[in-house]
Formats: structure tokens, sequence, C-alpha cells
């Protein structure tokens, strides 16, 4: 059974990563993977699965996060289901594919690309002004074969596509409020595939670990979804009165020395 600290510890954790995604748009993935980390070290789960068991509960995490994201957008008309159906074949065998290839990789070294790709990530965060390319025509077939890139790297870093998506379909002569919402609603089949995918590998390596399904580690996933579906709401409010713009830098920040520790936690 569980204990009530470790109970305690997965709701300050949903909460937490619940509250940052109302109030900066974000998934959670790049805090839920070097704290789930940090977790399951301290549960005593180790050697070459770790990583796998936090970006697969990461992902299932993430699924409660992006349904209730893909309704809010929904009810304002902002998805775009055209481009959702043809780009969702894509999503799925791109996401798919990348969980069977991490499957098969060192936890180091997924740690390290995770670590890259939030690094990344921080350094457009902390741009005060984004370069703006000369709109692009979507056709299916170039739609087919960016949601391949997008899904793998989804499922590989453990986000829900948005940081992606979004400035791809913008990219593409996309109205921003639609390409947002159009995001949101390719994050859900993103986050599915990649969850059964993390499932269905880790299955075949037969983990002893207690409350584990295949790469997706239970507790987290219902306590950390439970209170981050209610604590996202207030970060969304509270987005109206705090200065999102500073702290999204002083988050990147964050995301950095989060991703640094957590690689070298695993030297």
């Amino acid at each position: 059974m569980l204990d009530v600290v470790t109970i305690l510890m997965l709701l300050v954790l949903g909460s937490i990563v619940g509250f940052l995604a109302g109030l900066l748009g974000v998934g959670g993935g790049g805090v839920l993977v070097p704290a789930l980390s940090y977790f399951l070290i301290w549960s005593g789960v180790g050697g070459d699965n770790l990583m796998h068991i936090a970006l697969g509960t990461s992902m299932a995490c993430i699924i409660v996060t992006s349904f209730s994201s893909l309704r809010a957008h929904q009810q304002k008309g902002a998805v775009v289901w055209e481009i959702v159906k043809v780009m969702s074949l894509g999503i799925v065998l791109g996401t798919f594919a990348a969980t069977y290839i991490a499957s098969h990789v060192n936890s180091l070294y997924l740690a390290i690309l995770f670590s890259c790709f939030m690094f990344w990530t921080a350094i457009r965060m902390m741009k005060s002004k984004t370069h703006i390319e000369k709109p692009r025509t979507l056709d299916k077939t170039n739609m087919f074969y960016a949601a391949n890139g997008i899904g793998a790297v989804s499922a590989l870093v453990s986000i829900g596509g948005g940081s992606l998506t979004v400035p791809y379909l913008i990219k593409h002569s996309v109205d921003v409020k639609k390409a947002i919402g159009t995001s949101a609603a390719i994050g859900l089949p993103i986050s599915v595939t990649a969850t059964l995918g993390y499932i269905i590998n880790g299955l075949k390596d037969d983990l002893t670990v207690a409350y584990t399904i295949g790469f997706v580690y239970l507790p987290a996933v219902i306590f950390i979804s439970i209170s981050s579906f209610f604590f996202a709401p207030l970060g969304a409010k509270a987005a109206h009165y705090l200065p999102v713009g500073v702290l999204k830098k002083i988050f990147a920040a964050l995301l950095i020395v989060l991703s640094i520790k957590m690689t070298l936690l695993l030297l």
C-alpha cells in the first residue's frame, strides 16, 4: 500500500504542474519528468528503466490536461478539425515509433536528449521577440510528415506537442488562436498514443516495479492528474494578475536547472 507521505508528494507535484500549466501555457512535462525522476529514485526505483518510467508516466498525466484543453478550445470554435484529421495519423505513427525506439535507449541518453530539448525550449521562452517567417501553404503530404516528426519528438521528451505544432501551423498561415486550439486537439492523440506505446513496450521488459503497467507508474498518474485538474484553472486566473513575461523567464531558467540536475543524477 502507498503511504500518506507518498500520496501527499504526488498531490503537491500535481498541483504545482497544474498551476504552471494554467499560468504559463505549458504542458508540464518539463517539470514532471525531472520531478518524477527524483521521486522514483527516492522510492527506490533506479537502473536503466528510470527515465522510461518518468517519460511514460508524464505522458499519461498529460492526457487529462490535453482533454481539458481540447474541450475548452472546441467550445470557442478554435479547432480546425480538417488539420487534426490529417495530422493525427502521422502523429500516431511517429509517436508510437518513438516509444519503441525509446524503450531500447539507455536512460542516460534519454536524459541528455530531454535536457537538450528543454534547454532549447527555455532559450525560446526567454526571448522577448520572435522571428516572423513568410507564411507558407499547408498541404496534406507536408502535414503528414511534419506530424511524424512532432509526434516522435513529443514522445521522446514527454511534451504535448504544442511548442512544435503551434509555430508550425502559424508558419503555414493558420490564425494564432486556431493554431493554439488545433494544437490542443492534436495533443490528445500524442499523449494517448505515447502512453499506450510506453505501456506496450514496457510490458516486454517484465518490470518488477510495484504499481506499474509497462513504463507507466499508476499512482503518480492518478494523484498528479487529480490535483493538476483543479489547480490549472487557478493558474489561468493568476495569469491575469501576475507578470507572466517575467515568470516565463524564471520558469525557463528553472527548466534548465532541473534538466541538468536530472542528467547528473544518472551519471
